[in-house]
Parts: C-alpha cells; structure tokens; sequence
C-alpha cells in the first residue's frame, strides 16, 4: 500500500511542475531524510519541512526516494528524502493539494486511520472515525 500511495505522491508532483511549473514538498523529519549538513531545524524537527522545486532545478525521483541539490540560503545541500516521508504535494498557483496522514514508525500499521464501526439504534451501523492521535 505505500508504494502505490509513493507512486501517486511522485505522479502528482510531477503533473502540478509541468503545469504550474514549481510544487512545493513538506517532509516529515525521520532519520532517513538527508538535508546536507544543514539537517533539520528544531521547529521543522517538529512541523516538517518545506521543500520548493521548480522545471530549472536538477532532481530526480527514482525508486522510491526524491534527490536534489538545494540551495539554503546561500548555500547547496545535497537531500535525499524518501517519498514515505513526504507527507504533502502542493502548488499554490493551481490551488491544489495533496497530503496524507502522518505516521510514526511505532504506531502499528492496523492502527493508522481504520475507521471503527459501531452500531447504533434502528440497527444501522455508523462509521465513526477518529483522527486524534493514541497516546
């Protein structure tokens, strides 16, 4: 199941760069995510980071990983992000956004967003979903 959400996430960046031209990419922090030396700020630590591509910049997105030298500042980083870690695709100019529900490694994969069904009175049954997080 991943692989095929990763494969829409890489159709959809690549459909939003060739029609608006730059997408945007927030990446949720994991150890596998390489952002050059600059690594993660303590707040993108915590809220993700916001990466912006455009048709000029030199990337690639082969197998299941996004790669890329990009310029912090005034300084190149050389990044690396696996597409599990990208949790959204945007472009401001198209107004269109895709995102999925962000994870952790330790949360059982049967626990991630499976609706619970109960049934309730006149014998219907109600899905009720619980976005909140387990502690």
């Amino acid at each position: 199941m991943s692989s095929d959400i990763n494969d829409l996430k890489k159709q959809i960046f690549y459909e939003l760069i060739n029609l608006a031209g730059r997408v945007f990419v927030v990446v949720n922090y994991s150890e596998d995510v390489i952002i050059g030396s600059r690594g993660f700020l303590p707040e993108e630590k915590e809220k993700g980071l916001v990466l912006v591509f455009n048709k000029r910049m030199n990337f690639e997105w082969t197998g299941q990983a996004l790669s890329a030298k990009l310029v912090f500042g005034s300084k190149p980083e050389q990044c690396f992000v696996p597409a599990d870690e990208i949790v959204s695709v945007f472009s401001p100019e198209l107004s269109a956004h895709f995102s999925v529900a962000r994870t952790t490694k330790d949360t059982p994969p049967q626990r991630r967003g499976r609706p619970k069904i109960e049934a309730s009175a006149g014998g219907k049954k109600v899905v009720k979903v619980d976005f909140g997080r387990k502690k």
